[in-house]
């Protein structure tokens, strides 16, 4: 995997584009539709997944809760209008093309959303995270990783032919939020606490795991709960970002 994602990024670098491009053709020409050179899909999506942590809780660490809080406009208009627009339109251009309503709604969900992981990834590679259309980007992106929980619940209604109700949903968003609700308020008392006793044992090692363990189980948690891994390695880096250790 490494040895040809060299040769294909750097073939990109050659042609000035960007790093992530190589990254995603290296593996679609080595998987299982390519050359197949690598076939344990399984194996590689557990280190994608802990990858994708990872990466997000450093950009969460970079990030603020100050900064975040100032999004609150992207978050509660700009994004959803973003999302929901998308949607009707793709509903609206599905019933054109002769799709089922409920087909037509399902690719407005697929297509309303992006990838956090490659966007962040974009915007800290060229130094954006902190200007002003970055902090615009990470907000709609925490909106989408939001947006997905009700996505999903929605699709088994969608798909039934009879339609459903939406009393399950209601209540497994509810319980989702609470979770988080409940893990981000017991990680903001318990970290900075925590890491003053770590701190003075004065051993790098088991500063390190600490903060391994915090991103990654705060991610575990927060994925239990309904919602994405990475929105939990984001939330774990902001936990971590307020605390006096950030740096």
């Amino acid at each position: 995997i490494y040895t040809v994602s060299i040769a294909v990024v750097f073939l990109f670098h050659q042609f000035r584009l960007p790093s992530i491009a190589g990254f995603l053709v290296a593996g679609a020409l080595i998987g299982p539709h390519g050359l197949n050179l690598i076939s344990d899909i399984a194996t590689v999506q557990v280190l994608a997944e802990i990858g994708i942590v990872l990466l997000l809780f450093t950009i969460g660490i970079e990030f603020s809760l100050r900064q975040l809080t100032s999004l609150r406009r992207l978050l509660l208009i700009a994004a959803p209008i973003q999302v929901g627009g998308v949607i009707v339109i793709t509903w609206l251009g599905g019933m054109l093309v002769g799709l089922p309503a409920s087909q037509a709604i399902f690719w407005g969900f697929l297509l309303s959303l992006s990838s956090t992981a490659i966007v962040l990834k974009a915007l800290a590679a060229n130094g954006d995270s902190d200007s002003p259309h970055g902090r615009a980007t990470i907000g709609i992106l925490v909106f989408q990783d939001l947006a997905v929980v009700p996505m999903i619940l929605l699709t088994p209604i969608l798909a039934s032919p009879d339609g459903g109700t939406l009393t399950p949903v209601l209540f497994s968003l509810g319980k989702s939020l609470v979770v988080v609700a409940c893990i981000v308020a017991a990680a903001w008392y318990a970290v900075p606490r925590l890491l003053e006793h770590i701190v003075r044992s004065r051993s790098r090692a088991l500063f390190l795991l600490t903060i391994i363990v915090m991103c990654l189980g705060i991610a575990w948690l927060t994925a239990l709960s309904g919602l994405s891994l990475a929105l939990g390695a984001v939330i774990a880096g902001l936990v971590i970002s307020e605390s006096a250790y950030s740096h």
